[in-house]
């Protein structure tokens, strides 16, 4: 059975690529490892261990390197909201960057963390979930109908918010785990995940990066 591996900032996002990766792959039940931050860790699902700095400090780790001797694919999951602390800017003298650009950047960020030629041994089982510029940014298409809505990059969080609250009378701004699988769930049917994916660019990168490795798990829709 292929596996995964999880470095992600936080519990929700794993959650949400849980959904995800269920849906791609049409099947509840993949062997998912969540590597950073370890699901023991979590005092039972409320803590906020996590972060960027530690899905770097991760990546720089022997962990890192001994997961990927025995992990068939890792996904590396990372926001885009606060890369300047992580010295990748927006923009240049030319405007802002694109969600690809970005992503490109914050690629070559881990490629240095990680070493070169480490990363380029084995990057065929690494898989990049940039979320530009927050993963929240992946759960509009399921909230919203306008097309502006569900392509944005900014004040996702609150845009979500909005939506959310109306349909199911909470908020999500304290990253509650249970209100997480709440959101995505949808996203765990192949039909839903095909028919909205595409509609924000960084979910979309993030998919086409998981296509690309032509990853064969039991009976899953064809893309």
């Amino acid at each position: 059975m292929i596996s995964f591996g999880l470095i992600t900032e936080g519990l929700t996002d794993q959650i949400v690529i849980e959904n995800i990766l269920a849906g791609y792959f049409n099947s509840p039940d993949l062997v998912i490892t969540q590597l950073q931050p370890e699901r023991d860790k979590d005092n039972d699902n409320k803590s906020t261990y996590g972060g960027w700095t530690l899905v770097f400090n991760y990546c720089k780790s022997r962990d890192f390197q001994e997961a990927l001797q025995f992990i068939d694919y890792i996904i590396i999951q990372i926001d885009t909201d606060v890369s300047e602390d992580y010295n990748i800017p927006k923009q240049d003298e030319n405007g802002e960057f694109t969600p690809q650009q970005l992503i490109e950047k914050v690629i070559e960020k881990f490629r240095g963390a990680s070493g070169d030629d480490f990363y380029s041994k084995y990057q065929q089982k690494i898989i990049f979930a940039i979320s530009v510029h927050s993963i929240e940014c992946w759960l509009l298409p399921l909230y919203y109908t306008d097309k502006k809505k569900k392509s944005k990059v900014k004040n996702c969080l609150d845009t979500l918010n909005l939506q959310v609250e109306k349909k199911h009378k909470f908020r999500i701004d304290a990253k509650n785990p249970k209100y997480y699988r709440v959101i995505s769930e949808q996203y765990s049917k192949p039909k839903v995940l095909i028919k909205h994916y595409a509609e924000n660019p960084s979910f979309k990168i993030f998919i086409e990066e998981i296509q690309s490795r032509d990853i064969k798990i039991g009976d899953e829709e064809d893309w």
